[in-house]
């Protein structure tokens, strides 16, 4: 079982890619982690956004 620091270091390392836009980098990393732990991909990760709703201010 991985340590608590060795999950928040992953997770932060899948936040800095996202932060920089690497979105599919940062989705990849949070799988490799779900597969190592239970060998299935996670639904929640698999799943893509649908387009954001644009807000505008008129």
């Amino acid at each position: 079982m991985k340590s608590i620091m060795e999950k928040f270091e992953t997770a932060m390392v899948a936040a800095a890619f996202a932060e920089e836009g690497e979105f599919e980098t940062a989705r990849q990393i949070m799988k490799e982690t779900q597969l190592r732990k239970t060998g299935r991909p996670s639904a929640r990760i698999e799943q893509r956004p649908a387009a954001r709703k644009e807000l505008r201010a008129d």
